[in-house]
């Protein structure tokens, strides 16, 4: 069993075996951190195990069998959120390049602006409109480098990515991944974001 806090050369060959079949998690150092904790997180849901982070005999038999999701789109560079399991897509001409995981909207009410309102992310095709590089302070909290794709939807940084949908309706992501996010060029203006 590995899990958060854990370092050395079992971890390495999980992280190593993580950034081959696409799952984002930065560099492979051994050291079981948030990152290592998301790429596992976004493994479990393509393999339809439970979402735990934890590297125990299913996540393990799922690392062997290298699980990975389908695009649906073809060409161009896409970012891909995959509302079914919760993973965020970057794909290039119909190839995923990197899996990340991502919390979308709970589907629950809340009440914003004098308004009941309810936590969805709307499936069709966006393209990146805004970004604030930086926390940018909303009705609803702040986000860490959102890039907005619909009205006040955005893909984010967050500190809380969880196994299950529970935002108001944004992708969150976590903290490194939108950095990398960021320094890559994958949510610039203008990037085609689809929700299916």
């Amino acid at each position: 069993m590995l899990s958060m806090g854990d370092s050395g050369p079992a971890v390495r060959e999980v992280e190593q075996r993580l950034k081959e079949l696409g799952y984002w998690l930065g560099p492979v150092d051994g050291e079981y951190d948030v990152r290592t904790a998301q790429a596992v997180m976004a493994l479990q849901k393509v393999a339809g195990i439970d979402r735990d982070s934890v590297v125990g005999p299913d996540t393990r038999a799922a690392l062997e069998e290298g699980p990975r999701p389908q695009p649906s789109t073809s060409a161009g560079v896409v970012i891909e959120i995959d509302l079914a399991r919760q993973v965020l897509l970057i794909v290039r001409d119909g190839e995923v390049r990197k899996i990340f995981n991502t919390s979308t909207g709970s589907g629950e009410t809340y009440f914003s602006r004098g308004q009941t309102n309810v936590a969805v992310t709307p499936e069709g095709e966006y393209s990146v409109f805004r970004r604030v590089d930086g926390w940018d302070d909303g009705p609803l909290g702040a986000l860490y480098r959102p890039a907005y794709f619909n009205g006040g939807i955005a893909i984010h940084g967050y500190s809380s990515v969880p196994a299950y949908p529970a935002s108001h309706g944004c992708a969150r992501v976590s903290l490194p991944a939108m950095d990398w996010l960021w320094a890559n060029g994958r949510v610039e203006n203008g990037a085609t974001v689809v929700v299916r």
